[in-house]
């Protein structure tokens, strides 16, 4: 199999509601893990993964290079950076610190098509450069750019293609999360990459539960996480993680030191959201993911997952123990 050397990429703070991250928990209990500002809002961040392979692609040459994740990136404009309280880092700055060209990622993958996750995705145009894809209908834009580039421009685009068709159709409880110029430049039949092939590649992963039929609360899958992976590159997974979205994924690999990695979506989004009941208001459907986070954390404690969570601002790396009273932990790796 396929191992990978990885470091998490810091792409900047997120300001959020906390009620909004924390749904139908009382800020009474919620506020004395973490300190809202004066907004209400709570510090988070856009955690986001680089991969490199053990040993050389044969196709490529070199180490197969994956993100995992891509961050709000730069084009909102001054007012919405303003009420998520950006920083202005960008995941583009964070894989360039980590020794890497952007145009050297070979495959992006994200867990889900919110903005904060897949914004980084592309960029503004800079001083000199031609866009890629211009803006030209109203309400394309995320922000104030007219027409945008592609941040990693050799890099195939993986999501599950229930995100895709729910994010081209806004689907959402959030009227302003689904942005169209972080979506249609990928689908722009005119823009392939260098060797010819589309910019996004759809998924098809089995669901943990047959579609149209309700599971009970503390009901388990018939199969595993393995059973319902699909490989997305040499040793790197994706499988489906409903609730926030019908369409999100978590992301599975081996490392070179023999752990199993799985990045984690806002299932889990920071080590206070291990609770039952500890999801959020955006959540498409929080009965949903209170039954996914049963199965996922069952699987994560039993297999010794090392997860990553994408929105913790501390230490993103945890552990997931069984406790005494029949749930899980979340411990320093």
């Amino acid at each position: 199999m396929t191992t990978y050397r990885w470091q998490v990429l810091r792409a900047g703070r997120f300001l959020l509601d906390g009620g909004g991250m924390f749904g139908v928990i009382p800020k009474a209990v919620w506020s004395r893990m973490v300190e809202p500002d004066d907004k209400n809002r709570i510090e988070l961040n856009h955690n986001c993964l680089l991969l490199e392979s053990s040993e050389p692609d044969r196709a490529l040459g070199r180490p197969r290079r994956i993100l995992i994740e891509a961050g709000t990136g730069d084009k909102l404009d001054e007012k919405m950076s303003k009420i998520f309280g950006l920083d202005g880092r960008t995941v583009e700055q964070a894989v360039i610190e980590a020794g890497v060209d952007p145009a050297e990622i070979d495959q992006t993958i994200v867990t889900h098509l919110h903005f904060d996750h897949a914004g980084g995705l592309t960029r503004r145009v800079r001083d000199g450069e031609e866009p890629h894809w211009q803006i030209n209908k109203p309400g394309v834009a995320s922000g104030d750019a007219g027409a945008i580039r592609f941040t990693f421009p050799n890099a195939e685009l993986v999501v599950q293609r229930r995100e895709w068709v729910d994010a081209r159709n806004n689907d959402s409880v959030m009227t302003k999360t689904y942005y169209r110029d972080h979506i249609l430049p990928f689908e722009d039949e005119s823009l392939p990459l260098a060797d010819g092939r589309q910019r996004l590649r759809h998924i098809d992963s089995p669901r943990p539960f047959p579609l149209n039929r309700k599971p009970s609360h503390d009901e388990l899958p018939k199969t595993s996480v393995d059973e319902r992976s699909s490989e997305v590159s040499p040793g790197v997974g994706v499988f489906l993680v409903p609730g926030h979205t019908w369409g999100q994924q978590g992301v599975r690999f081996m490392d070179t030191e023999g752990n199993e990695i799985v990045f984690t979506p806002d299932l889990i989004p920071t080590r206070h959201h291990a609770g039952r009941a500890y999801s959020l208001s955006y959540d498409v459907e929080p009965f949903t993911a209170m039954v996914t986070k049963h199965w996922f954390l069952k699987e994560a404690s039993e297999k010794n997952w090392l997860l990553v969570l994408d929105h913790e601002p501390g230490d993103p790396l945890c552990r997931v123990r069984a406790n005494d009273r029949a749930w899980y932990d979340l411990v320093d790796a």
